[in-house]
């Protein structure tokens, strides 16, 4: 039983197989060192802490003019999972977090059946079907900070509550999942006071080694030889505005993953997606705005296109306990109305033990046109346990 999961934090920091079935909340294997209890029959109980911490120095806007930098130590996130599986069949999943400046929240509660071979129901709060960036999160990712061209709506980091069916076919070639939720702008005022069901469906097919499990990630650091073509389709009528000016909401994105060993030993990987946002040509109710004030998924949704790119190579020799990895990721936001955004990132992990020990160092700029562009340096900590 092995954890796997996610964060959708945007600027600061947001089983392989289903708990059933052998599977748990987290994909790929990349944190195996949390605790497991063994109970009577097939019952046990797994318990994972995970830890990401930050040093950020950023330059920020003034009001006024100009732009000034500031800087600070962060807990970007305290993370307590567990697994509990009560039959060979029949599990579930609970896990907390505390944000930056936070208290604990509750992050998954997820009631989990296995209904047969390749078919699994999901239950709760959880992650619906969305692109690798989110079904991965910023613990699996290259970069250390979410991209911000990922913009699913969600009610906190990535979850929404609802009713999901996946599965893993044809040897775990091909992962299906389809799910309903109840999706965002649901209430008083709001263009969604009807409470309509917000729709969600990822496709993900592996052309070399398979992907197993519902979560993913973005490098196996040369464990696998992948190629993973990935598309994610989210629909919701009423979804947009407000009581008098509603329009539906309708979102797709295609991504891809390919990594491969060297002869060098080095391990190269390529991720790239492309977004499309549609929100009827309504414009959405700010977040902010105080309809908001008392719905969890409200407000926000841009008409918009975007496109992310991410390289990264894992140099072949270590150096002292861990081997770097230079990456460059970039990002362009392209919203109907409004400013088109662009981001560089330039960084390097140094990668310890996977996913579970890694170092990371990034340099940042993001440029909105029309402005000044804003640099941003980060050096994170990151430890699953």
């Amino acid at each position: 039983m092995t954890f796997r999961r996610f964060t959708r934090l945007r600027w600061t920091p947001p089983f392989r197989h289903a708990l059933l079935a052998s599977a748990a909340l987290l994909c790929s294997g990349a944190a195996d060192a949390q605790m497991t209890l063994q109970g009577p029959g097939d019952s046990s109980l797994t318990l994972g802490l995970w830890l990401r911490a930050s040093y950020v120095n950023a330059e920020e806007a003034r009001p006024a003019g100009g732009s000034a930098y500031d800087s600070g130590f962060t807990m970007d996130s305290v993370r307590l999972l567990s697994a509990a599986k009560f039959t060979r069949r029949f599990g579930a999943t609970l896990t907390f977090e505390r944000p930056p400046a936070k208290d604990m929240q509750l992050l998954d509660a997820i009631l989990q059946f296995e209904l047969a071979e390749g078919l699994n129901l999901w239950v709760g709060r959880l992650v619906p079907p969305t692109d690798r960036s989110n079904m991965a999160g910023n613990q699996f990712a290259n970069v250390w900070g979410y991209p911000f061209v990922s913009l699913y709506p969600n009610a906190f980091t990535g979850r929404d509550d609802g009713v999901l069916l996946w599965g893993n076919l044809y040897a775990d070639r091909l992962l299906y999942s389809v799910g309903v939720f109840e999706g965002k702008n649901r209430g008083s005022g709001l263009s969604n006071a009807s409470s309509e069901p917000l729709f969600a469906a990822r496709f993900a097919w592996s052309f070399l080694d398979p992907e197993p499990g519902y979560y993913g990630t973005s490098t196996y650091y040369g464990d696998k030889e992948v190629f993973t073509l990935g598309a994610a389709l989210m629909s919701q009528k009423d979804g947009v505005g407000v009581a008098g000016a509603r329009g539906d909401y309708r979102a797709w994105n295609l991504d891809a993953l390919y990594e491969t060993r060297l002869r060098s030993g080095g391990v190269l990987t390529v991720e790239a997606a492309w977004y499309d946002y549609d929100t009827d040509g309504v414009a959405d109710v700010a977040p902010a705005d105080p309809l908001c004030s008392r719905v969890s998924n409200c407000g926000g949704a841009l008409q918009a296109d975007a496109a992310l790119l991410t390289v990264g190579y894992l140099i072949p020799h270590a150096f002292g306990p861990g081997r770097f990895q230079p990456y460059v990721r970039f990002q362009r936001l392209d919203p109907d109305a409004g400013a088109r955004a662009e981001q560089w990132d330039v960084g390097t992990n140094y990668v310890i033990s996977g996913h579970k020990a890694r170092l990371t160092a990034v340099y940042s700029s993001a440029k909105t046109q029309g402005a000044t562009s804003l640099d941003r340096f980060v050096l994170g900590l990151q430890l699953l346990y």
